[in-house]
């Protein structure tokens, strides 16, 4: 399958490396440094050059970025399926700008970059049944998929999405590197973010699921990439974005619940524009 990425930021390069064995892959970036001299990936010249030749298109730029992507090929989006991972937007804003475009929204985490992502999908007004299986597969290759309904995605985004980013941040401040984790410390970690789950709306069973997986995968990553705790939280934490939010609360002496809250009012906040 032909797969366009539109933003080589940290998750964009991260898909795209791990789709690369099954998939064309085509990249660009408003930033050319970024996608020169690609090994395996193509750059494209401009957004609607990538939309052309895609059948399926990633949006992994930043959520104030997205309208100047969208109305930048609001006129060719027809029969291409276009998967958004910007935190906040909903479909119906995509839908919105283009008209009758088959929209899923998804939350991977950084995970991605090992193939260990939790990676959450929901379906947008135009789209197929075959259309989200086609988005699964996609992610599939990133690691974990869970279809969830639209309205917990903002929750989705403030515990896998910026949960990562709590336990880095939880590592750093206790001191604790790569390869010495202990079993109580991660089990320590789970029932924090299972809380956290809990607190932005999600059922038990869900919270369970999302908190194990989410903690197992970035524990997995530190342990893969053997960056500083700290190293990784700054990949995580965009600047205004919702992992930023929730960890002001923590450095303010916050727990995991408020955090999560405060990530999870973030993301509404980026929805409403």
């Amino acid at each position: 399958m032909k797969i366009g990425i539109i933003g080589y930021g940290n998750m964009g390069r991260a898909i795209a490396g791990r789709l690369t064995a099954g998939h064309e892959v085509l990249v660009f970036d408003k930033d050319k440094h970024k996608i020169s001299g690609l090994k395996g990936i193509k750059a494209a010249a401009n957004i609607a050059e990538l939309v052309k030749l895609s059948e399926a298109v990633i949006i992994a730029v930043k959520p104030q970025d997205i309208d100047w992507v969208l109305r930048d090929f609001k006129h060719k989006a027809e029969e291409k399926l276009i998967i958004s991972i910007a935190a906040g937007i909903s479909t119906a804003h995509i839908e919105k700008i283009l008209a009758k475009a088959r929209v899923i929204r998804v939350m991977p985490n950084i995970a991605a970059i090992i193939g260990e992502s939790v990676s959450c999908l929901a379906r947008g007004a135009n789209t197929s049944e075959s259309d989200l299986e086609t988005a699964e597969q996609i992610f599939y290759a990133l690691g974990t998929v869970k279809p969830v309904e639209e309205k917990m995605m903002n929750a989705v985004t403030a515990i896998s999405g910026s949960g990562p980013g709590y336990i880095f941040d939880f590592m750093h401040q206790e001191g604790i590197s790569h390869n010495s984790i202990t079993p109580f410390q991660k089990k320590e970690l789970i029932i924090r973010l299972e809380k956290a789950a809990e607190a932005v709306g999600f059922n038990h069973e869900d919270a369970v699921f999302l908190a194990v997986n989410t903690s197992n995968s970035s524990i997995s990553l530190i342990q893969a990439i053997r960056l500083s705790p700290q190293e990784l939280v700054k990949q995580v934490a965009s600047k205004g974005g919702t992992t930023e939010a929730g960890l002001q609360v923590l450095h303010k002496g916050g727990t995991w619940e408020e955090a999560a809250l405060a990530a999870l009012r973030r993301a509404e906040k980026l929805a409403r524009g």
